[in-house]
């Protein structure tokens, strides 16, 4: 592929690798959107980030090194960082959407948001530790469990 071609899809060599993340934000604020009004906020981001959490279960082949990559590439790390900075206000704003009375964004709820991805990225942390050998969901149930209301 030429330069240009690839300048033409995409602005950086960062772009190229996390492209994905975009679309992908919106696909969990679009599953904490459709959980039931009823369910606690805590609950729906926890099941909305299941979108993000498929996509390592879907191909862990792949998905570990990939992740790994990632990580341990500074710049590549830090542009993750940016662009999932990005979902949180879109997960706040979904909690919100959600009920049948929006409520007003808080503080709180955007705590929530954000929190509820640093508990994604926890067990993403562990995930790749532990070779992908331990279940995704199970990791990030566990670092929900650590936070929850209950």
């Amino acid at each position: 592929m030429s330069r240009s071609t690839f300048r033409r899809y995409f602005g950086s060599k960062e772009e190229a690798v996390l492209s994905v993340f975009d679309a992908r934000g919106r696909q969990v604020a679009d599953a904490v959107r459709a959980c039931p009004a009823d369910e606690d906020d805590w609950t729906a981001l926890r099941q909305g980030l299941d979108v993000a959490v498929e996509y390592y279960r879907q191909d862990p082949v792949r998905a570990l090194p990939m992740t790994r990559l990632v990580l341990d590439t500074p710049a590549l790390c830090a542009r993750q960082l940016e662009k999932q900075r990005g979902w949180w206000p879109a997960l706040a704003n979904a909690l919100v959407e959600r009920t049948d009375s929006p409520q007003p964004l808080t503080p709180a709820i955007s705590v929530k948001a954000a929190t509820a991805l640093d508990c994604l990225n926890i067990a993403l942390d562990h995930w790749i530790a532990s070779d992908g050998r331990p279940d995704l969901v199970d990791l990030a149930d566990q670092a929900f469990a650590a936070l929850s209301p209950r």
